[in-house]
């Protein structure tokens, strides 16, 4: 098993920045890839953005250039700097893991709300 927390979330106004930090512990050599994954009331959860164990990374087309996502291996946590918030940033922000094998473990979610 593979647990993930996630820290970081609040409220921010439109223009400003947040880090989230997701730290896991258990099982994390069957860890592959880890990301950020948002979902908005209403709407399907969708990737932000992810990075793979040797650095890769990949970024929604609405985050590009104002996330960062990076990887500290040797604290098993993975961190995403948000930059330029804007309101439709808003949504529950949750840390995934995918292991070698295509499964995924889950945070439990931290909240982002950019006012305007």
């Amino acid at each position: 098993q593979v647990q993930l927390v996630e820290s970081g979330g609040g409220l921010v106004q439109a223009g400003g920045s947040l880090r989230l930090s997701c730290a896991a512990s258990g099982s994390i050599s069957r860890i592959n890839t880890m990301g950020w994954y948002r979902q908005a009331p209403g709407k399907q959860r969708e990737l932000v953005s992810d990075i793979t164990s040797v650095g890769n990374t990949n970024y929604a087309a609405s985050v590009k250039g104002r996330f960062t996502i990076s990887r500290d291996n040797a604290k098993n946590t993975v961190y995403l700097q948000m930059n330029s918030l804007k309101p439709e940033d808003t949504a529950g922000y949750y840390c995934n893991g995918r292991t070698w094998l295509a499964h995924d473990y889950w945070g439990q979610g931290t909240q982002v709300t950019v006012a305007s």
